[in-house]
């Protein structure tokens, strides 16, 4: 049960951590209000790196995002109802972390007035809509992740102790690189649950959830996370 409550509390200061520094940036009289993309994709480093150490703490194996449980599903390392357990924590924990963004920001809703800005803290959206083009940006800053993270992982000179800092370092490089299309979901959970919480929130002025586009950050972190997996076993782990 802890590894669930690890998944659950790792995502959750994921979110925290990542949906906060986009609100500090984009809502009105934020100190950190225009700090631009460099702050952001600075900021969900360092939220993934607390993300994952503090799911490891609890015991967990520290996914905080739904494509480690389904790859390792795939894989055969878990079972259906033991990789449902994980997403389902992770969904919860990035819903709650998102409520705590809403909660510490709570004077600025009111005073913002571009509703873009509001749904843009808690999810992503693309620069262009193109639905297609959108996936296939999805899948390959997911594919990115997953490739290169099995990569680290394999890699004998690399200490336990500098897995995650590297893997932390992976996604600033690829928010840097491939985040500027999409907003870089690269995780269902970090994406689903902060939507939820936008669409049940009292924030005042905030528009649509844009559903349309929602299921573009699952399906393409997932489908990347797949292809990588399977290249990655044949390549790194044969």
């Amino acid at each position: 049960m802890n590894d669930i409550l690890g998944e659950f509390f790792g995502t959750m200061a994921l979110i925290l951590l990542g949906d906060g520094v986009v609100a500090g940036v984009l809502l009105s009289r934020s100190k950190a209000h225009g700090a631009g993309w460099l702050a952001i994709t600075a900021a969900w480093a360092f939220a993934v790196m607390a993300g994952i150490f503090t799911a490891r703490a609890c015991g967990a194996p520290g996914y905080i995002n739904p494509v480690g449980p389904i790859v390792d599903f795939v894989n055969s390392k878990h079972t259906a109802e033991k990789a449902g357990l994980f997403i389902l924590a992770e969904l919860a924990g990035a819903f709650t972390g998102a409520v705590l963004v809403w909660l510490h920001y709570l004077p600025h809703w009111s005073i913002t007035n571009d509703a873009g800005a509001k749904l843009g803290v808690f999810c992503t959206s693309p620069a262009i809509r193109n639905l297609p083009a959108n996936v296939l940006t999805e899948a390959l800053g997911t594919f990115t992740l997953v490739f290169v993270g099995t990569a680290i992982a394999a890699e004998k000179d690399v200490g336990r102790g500098l897995g995650v800092p590297l893997a932390s370092a992976l996604v600033w490089g690829i928010g840097l690189s491939l985040g500027g299309t999409t907003g870089y979901a690269i995780n269902p959970a970090r994406d689903l649950g902060p939507r939820l919480a936008h669409a049940v929130l009292p924030i005042p002025g905030k528009g649509p959830s844009d559903w349309g586009y929602s299921w573009v950050p699952i399906v393409g972190p997932i489908a990347g996370a797949l292809i990588a997996a399977f290249l990655a076993k044949a390549v790194f782990l044969a």
